[in-house]
């Protein structure tokens, strides 16, 4: 081990390092709880929420200056630093960073706010980190774990709710097939190639003396097996159950900054592992992305609870990003499905930060009945969440709409052209229920008159979100020529 492998990975170690000495004073500084101040914040989770915050705001902005660096192999090339990491790194820790602040008071009220829910938060964001800059299989499995078996916890951190429980139990037990089924994956891909490295296994791949059966074989494993992760179709059935059944502040914490570390995941395997096999898993992806856009927005208009319609939502936007990657070794078409996966996280943040505001203790904001009338109690904020809901749509000017021409863009000039019309027509039919939504809080009568509660920074964090959605859609080139300069440089390393 040198000196330049501990720098590469010091801010992972630093995340472990913090998360640990947040549990370890937690006894310290934790008073006895009693039925009184059961909704209120104890001391030492207020202490560790402050200290998260600073970090995670320190964290993204060193992940962002570590974009313009050259890439550093390290721990023996298991580990990499590039600009495509630096990038989903910072919007990692951003999107947990927000989360958090929408996440608080919702916590506070239900009496979750507590050290071993910021604890569980770190341990996940790490996994993330390692799992984005995995650069052999062993390290990116590792890193899913890690993301994976914190994320378990904390769904079942409401311990007297029924379906919170349920939920996390088919969370697990459907989490454990996937990790299943990419580990096979991964081993049969070792026995093939005789390597966990993926340099060597690219240029093993590329060899025609190779055994082309067990390849074939390991490819649909692991596709099986991240499709399981991103909640593709047919693979999905524990997205909606999961999403409605946790705590919705959980729900945003599976919701947001994972999806981006999902995006590395793909990305490292399909591309920096297995490119010379294209025409093995190019198919598999196009038909998983189209099952999801179908299966997704035809299922969400029959849901009537939100948390479960943003679930299959969720479903559909995965299914569009897998769509990026149909084009062989494009720059810009990778760079398409990047700028589309950043995008859709900080407008599910948006969206997810609505439903925890609009709720109180001792009622849940999740149905389409509880955002009736919302113009008529609180216009500026009735006015964010149509935004939210025009880009989840792709409506311009917003950000969705650049992110899914950027992705139809790509599919035509790669001879999609039947693929992209698909994708069109079935976000014609997704605008119905993001359409349904707006209708609800501007043309129904209000069936909640209680006044908003939320938090003077929620409620701002809420808006700047709401802003940036529509800013990046009317100037998306900023965005756009970032993600594309990280895609650029991390190919060409």
């Amino acid at each position: 081990m040198q000196s330049i492998d501990l720098i590469a990975m010091l801010p992972e170690l630093v995340l472990v390092t913090v998360a640990c000495l947040l549990l370890l004073t937690a006894f310290m500084n934790e008073p006895q709880a009693t039925d009184e101040d059961i909704f209120h914040a104890p001391r030492g989770a207020s202490l560790a929420y402050k200290i998260t915050l600073a970090l995670l705001i320190g964290l993204s902005a060193a992940f962002g200056l570590q974009a313009v660096d050259q890439p550093v192999h390290a721990f023996n090339n298991l580990f990499m630093v590039d600009a495509l990491s630096s990038i989903l790194k910072s919007v990692a820790c951003l999107a947990v960073f927000i989360s958090l602040i929408y996440s608080k008071q919702y916590l506070i009220d239900r009496g979750l706010f507590r050290v071993d829910f910021i604890v569980l938060t770190l341990l996940a964001l790490t996994g993330q980190c390692v799992m984005i800059s995995g650069s052999n299989l062993m390290t990116l499995y590792l890193g899913l774990e890690l993301l994976a078996l914190p994320t378990y916890a904390l769904v079942a951190m409401k311990r007297d709710s029924e379906v919170g429980t349920e939920a996390a139990m088919k969370y697990f037990i459907l989490g454990a097939l996937a990790s299943g089924f990419l580990l096979y994956g991964m081993s049969m891909l070792y026995g093939a190639t005789g390597s966990l490295d993926l340099d060597e296994i690219l240029k093993a791949v590329s060899d025609e003396r190779i055994n082309r059966l067990v390849l074939a074989f390991a490819v649909v494993f692991i596709v099986s097996g991240l499709a399981f992760k991103l909640g593709a179709a047919p693979f999905h059935m524990w997205v909606p159950d999961v999403y409605q059944g946790a705590p919705t502040a959980i729900t945003l914490m599976i919701a947001g900054a994972p999806k981006v570390a999902a995006f590395g995941l793909l990305f490292r395997l399909l591309v920096g592992g297995l490119l010379p096999l294209t025409q093995d898993w190019q198919p598999m992806i196009m038909i998983l992305a189209v099952l999801s856009l179908v299966v997704g927005n035809l299922t969400a208009i029959m849901q009537t609870n939100l948390k479960r319609m943003l679930a299959y939502s969720t479903i559909s936007h995965m299914g569009f990003m897998m769509l990026g990657m149909l084009s062989i070794f494009d720059q810009h078409a990778y760079s398409a499905a990047l700028f589309y996966a950043v995008t859709y996280v900080l407008t599910t943040l948006g969206s997810f930060g609505l439903l925890m505001i609009l709720s109180r203790q001792g009622y849940e904001c999740e149905t389409l009945d509880d955002l009736k009338g919302l113009n008529r109690r609180n216009p500026w904020m009735a006015f964010m969440g149509l935004i939210l809901m025009f880009s989840l749509a792709g409506i311009p000017p917003t950000v969705g709409f650049a992110a899914k021409l950027s992705i139809l863009e790509t599919l035509v000039d790669a001879g999609h052209l039947y693929i992209a019309i698909i994708a069109v027509m079935t976000s014609l039919i997704g605008a119905f229920y993001y359409l349904r939504v707006v209708k609800c809080m501007y043309f129904d009568e209000p069936t909640q008159t209680a006044a908003i509660e939320g938090g003077a920074i929620a409620k701002t964090t809420f808006t700047l979100n709401g802003l940036f959605v529509l800013v990046c859609g009317i100037y998306p080139a900023t965005l756009m020529a970032l993600c594309l300069t990280a895609m650029s440089k991390t190919l060409l390393s």
